[in-house]
């Protein structure tokens, strides 16, 4: 690929780290990465099960859903208020630590998220990332109504930022998203172990 017109990002395990939410985990658990890890699984599960059925709710929904599962899975006695607490940890979770950085060498290519998640999460985690105004587009699933990997989810960075799907470099974190240690007939143009690696690899 020459040097792309545009960049494109995952949220959640490629900017946020989707377990920070072991630090709120800890007032209901002793083991809040079990909790963690399970809840994100579920979550995951939940979404492409929604997909196939053709029945959409929003991420919050699915997010929520899946915690009550892992809760209740892993025998977790947590009132409302608790609940509550480990689904506002979703509209602040940290960013990895090189995120600022590496956003930062690519400034001078336009920056969208694609992600899974509502608008109000988004907005949420980027806020409380301080990348306010680093991104042309922050795009919701929420627009189509169905989750990743359909390919009408893809269709919107394209469409969003006014370019051919084939000038955009999607970057990603999990292997379905861009399948490259799964068999899946795909695999990726690159592969970095840290974000603020992707500059060098593009030469930027």
């Amino acid at each position: 690929m020459a040097r792309p017109r545009a960049l494109v990002f995952d949220a959640y395990g490629t900017l946020f780290d989707v377990h920070s939410v072991m630090d709120a985990a800890r007032v209901i658990t002793p083991d809040p990465q079990a909790l963690s890890l399970l809840w994100r699984q579920k979550q995951l599960e939940y979404t492409w099960l929604r997909s196939l059925m053709g029945h959409y709710e929003d991420f919050w929904v699915v997010t929520g859903q899946a915690l009550r599962y892992a809760i209740r899975r892993l025998g977790i006695t947590a009132t409302e208020a608790q609940v509550e607490t480990l689904m506002d940890a979703y509209l602040t979770l940290l960013p990895f630590p090189e995120v600022p950085g590496a956003l930062r060498a690519l400034a001078g290519t336009p920056l969208a998220i694609l992600s899974n998640g509502s608008p109000r999460m988004l907005a949420g985690a980027v806020r409380s990332s301080r990348l306010d105004g680093v991104f042309a587009h922050v795009l919701s699933v929420d627009t189509v109504g169905v989750y990743k990997p359909s390919p009408r989810v893809y269709e919107l960075a394209p469409l969003a930022l006014g370019v051919e799907p084939g000038e955009i470099l999607f970057v990603s974190s999990n292997g379905w998203d861009v399948a490259p240690a799964e068999e899946l007939d795909a695999t990726p143009d690159y592969e970095v172990d840290r974000l603020d690696s992707i500059a060098d690899k593009l030469g930027i």
